[in-house]
């Protein structure tokens, strides 16, 4: 077994970050700190959407709402450069009840003043559901999401009688740049990754399309794929891509810290 060292435990480790460019860092500051030798390649770029007419349109009715969900920190900062060009102040989002999917996307609402009237347990769309379910009876919600995204939050609540809009706020794409690069990683045995994180279903995808069937069967031998959770998870199962990890808390901390214990496991 791998000898505990308490603080750099994950020291002589290599680790892909496939997150977005703007949003590697503070994962990456966190593994280093661990002692991981730390490979950026993002496997995602966020875009702006081709029209912010739905949202801006939205955003000028807030008064017609009565919930507001963020399911990610990339939508709420979307939001808010929106409601300052538009000139509509954060007081016009005072009456609303938000929902956060999780803590980051929650930081990104309260650091502007507002209150999140509802956060779920497990950072998933069937939480938000759950927790929502029988509040929204009747009631307005205006979801703020990606341009593509599981239709679970919007279908749930129609279910439960709720009146839903949902509006684009950004979008996910490849990075075609990343393509070369990756490539290069895999076939280099000395570089090559002991770990590749996966933050969300859009990174395991495009991850896939980057690197290539042939490729993926070629260069992946005793690489371990880490999963922040039970989603990321499923869809790297549905591509035959292994779960060699799986975050037991849906944050950045749980999927580090759920590396620093499947490396301790690893033999030497």
């Amino acid at each position: 077994m791998r000898s505990p060292n308490e603080n750099h435990p994950l020291t002589g480790t290599r680790i892909l970050v496939g997150r977005a460019r703007h949003q590697a860092g503070s994962l990456s500051t966190s593994l280093r700190t661990l002692g991981a030798s730390v490979i950026e390649i993002p496997f995602i770029e966020i875009r702006k959407p081709q029209s912010f007419a739905p949202l801006d349109s939205a955003l000028k009715n807030l008064a017609t709402y009565d919930w507001l969900i963020l399911t990610s920190a990339n939508g709420a900062a979307a939001m808010w450069d929106r409601l300052r060009r538009l000139c509509i102040p954060r007081t016009r989002l005072k009456h609303l009840q938000i929902a956060a999917i999780g803590p980051a996307t929650k930081r990104a609402i309260v650091k502007h003043g507002l209150k999140v009237k509802m956060m779920p347990e497990e950072y998933v769309a069937e939480s938000v559901v759950k927790g929502l379910h029988d509040k929204v009876n009747g009631k307005r919600v205006l979801l703020v999401r990606a341009k593509v995204a599981r239709d679970v939050i919007p279908e749930s609540l129609r279910a439960a009688r709720a009146h839903v809009d949902v509006v684009e706020a950004y979008e996910t794409v490849v990075p075609e740049k990343s393509k070369a690069r990756l490539s290069a990683l895999f076939q280099n045995k000395k570089r090559r990754p002991h770990v590749v994180t996966f933050t969300s279903s859009s990174t395991v995808k495009n991850f896939a399309e980057l690197l290539g069937a042939g490729a993926r069967r070629a260069g992946l031998k005793d690489v371990q794929f880490a999963s922040i959770g039970p989603v990321t998870s499923a869809t790297l199962r549905e591509l035959d891509l292994p779960v060699s990890i799986e975050a037991r808390e849906f944050t950045m901390g749980g999927l580090i810290r759920a590396i620093v214990l499947a490396r301790y496991a690893q033999p030497v």
